[in-house]
């Protein structure tokens, strides 16, 4: 690949990259890549309801449930009903849960460093504030 290459296949290509790179650090840790991605959208804030949790992460909402409940197994994750709507759960992280994904994400930016080491720290600023511009964008 290079950098002339349709963005799509660039993404594609480090997306497969990183992962790969990811796997090992995520296994060491006990975690699957999509255990880790809703550790890591809990870490900013705990999720309103499983649905919303599901549309943040992009997930099917059925498959979610039994990751959840895996996650809620290890202690990683709490489900409390909501007091506004009984049917709804909300999801926070446990302590073990900010605890596992601190250490996980600590893992994970030691990973980055090593993949992105000839970039300067602006490169680098500039391709993380691209890639969560192309993320957010609608």
């Amino acid at each position: 690949m290079n950098e002339d290459d349709d963005l799509g296949a660039l993404c594609a290509g480090a997306g497969r990259s990183l992962a790969e790179a990811e796997r090992p650090v995520l296994e060491r840790h006990g975690l699957s890549m999509w255990q880790y991605v809703v550790l890591s959208a809990l870490a900013h804030e705990a999720a309103p309801s499983q649905l919303v949790l599901a549309q943040q992460i992009h997930y099917d909402k059925t498959r979610l449930i039994a990751l959840l409940d895996g996650l809620e197994a290890a202690g990683l994750v709490g489900r409390e009903p909501d007091p506004g709507d009984r049917r709804a759960r909300t999801v926070r992280l446990t302590p073990e849960g900010i605890r596992r994904h601190a250490e996980v994400q600590a893992a994970i930016r030691v990973v980055e460093d090593r993949k992105l080491a000839g970039l300067t720290p602006e490169a680098r600023r500039v391709l993380r504030s691209a890639l969560a511009h192309l993320a957010n964008s609608g």
